[in-house]
């Protein structure tokens, strides 16, 4: 099967072509962060609006790139949630035209659901189902069963904000610029992330949920004390980064405990946090399950892994162009993806 693949669920103007499972015969993703830097996040005006000035290029450069022309592709596999609703629309709206003049079948495809395949892109093989997938990213961060590419179910989610959200809002109390994930990585790695005992959001007895609005809450008082005045960025930022990378993997790790899994997966944007990397490979390494990382390129928002997706997942995700609508709260349990 060779795909075109469009994601258009945020910021990224994403598209790819796929073949066969694995290869990734060209990846072109134009990030917007110029435009919505000077307003410290994304505005979903400008992000709905920069992806109509920027698709139909970016389609035609992924095929030039990739060296194959419509009539060499089986199918066109494009988000249809969740996400931005005026970004959705754009990326959905363009996939269904280009269905409807090519013929190709259209596969409408759970934004999450191409993090969770983003590890298997370039690799040799899959993991063994049922794998564990911890998915982090600025508007989720949760964990997932996956007993199969068509039959997924959440475990357990974040309460409050998303760890990536709390990485962008604290790095703006540091001043950094936005996004704020990369900055705070970057200055992290020149702090001690002992310095502050920032806290650790523990759940009730039998849940796995998360939160993080009570770590960026105790940055923003902290910052307020005579002590947080004096105290170094750097400082701030490796034990900030400390406290949200804790409850992941601790909750990664008990996830593991409490059933037996043939493989973890890491995933989404935040998983190209070096500190994350490095914990979750530590934590792989101490208990023997074997643990998939996307490169970097592949963390973030790609219309690869949504070409991944929709080949693993075939018909399930297979839509009528006539019928697919965009949902930015499309459920996480697959189902036809149609109005």
């Amino acid at each position: 099967m060779l795909f075109l693949g469009i994601d258009t669920s945020c910021d990224d103007t994403a598209t790819a072509v796929f073949r066969d499972g694995r290869a990734v015969l060209a990846n072109v993703s134009t990030n917007q962060d110029a435009f919505h830097a000077k307003f410290g996040g994304i505005v979903p005006e400008i992000a709905s609006r920069q992806h109509l000035a920027l698709l139909s290029a970016a389609v035609q450069d992924a095929l030039e790139r990739a060296e194959v022309s419509f009539g060499d592709l089986d199918g066109i596999a494009v988000t249809a949630g969740p996400g931005l609703i005026g970004s959705l629309v754009i990326g959905v709206a363009s996939a269904k035209a280009l269905a409807y003049a090519t013929g190709l079948p259209l596969y409408g495809v759970n934004h999450l659901h191409g993090h969770i395949f983003a590890p298997f892109l370039e690799r040799d093989e899959d993991p063994e189902y049922p794998f564990l997938a911890l998915l982090v990213s600025g508007g989720h961060s949760q964990l997932v069963h996956v007993a199969s590419p068509v039959d997924l179910r959440v475990i357990a989610r974040t309460r409050d904000d998303a760890a990536g959200e709390a990485f962008d809002k604290t790095a703006r109390l540091l001043g950094l610029p936005f996004p704020g994930g990369p900055g705070i990585d970057r200055l992290a790695t020149a702090g001690d992330p002992t310095a502050i005992p920032f806290p650790r959001y523990r759940a009730e007895r039998g849940s796995l949920d998360m939160s993080f609005s009570g770590i960026k809450t105790s940055v923003r008082y902290f910052l307020e004390t005579p002590a947080g005045r004096a105290a170094r960025p750097a400082d701030v930022a490796a034990s900030f980064q400390a406290a949200v990378v804790d409850v992941l993997v601790d909750r990664l790790a008990r996830a593991a405990q409490e059933q037996p899994y043939r493989a973890a997966v890491l995933s989404g944007g935040v998983a190209a946090n070096s500190a994350l990397r490095a914990a979750c490979l530590a934590w792989s390494e101490r208990t023997g399950v074997p643990l998939l990382i996307p490169p970097p390129r592949y963390c973030t928002d790609n219309a690869a892994m949504i070409a991944a997706a929709a080949d693993r997942q075939g018909s399930a995700v297979l839509a009528d162009p006539r019928r697919l609508a965009a949902d930015p709260n499309l459920a996480f349990a697959l189902q036809p993806a149609v109005a």
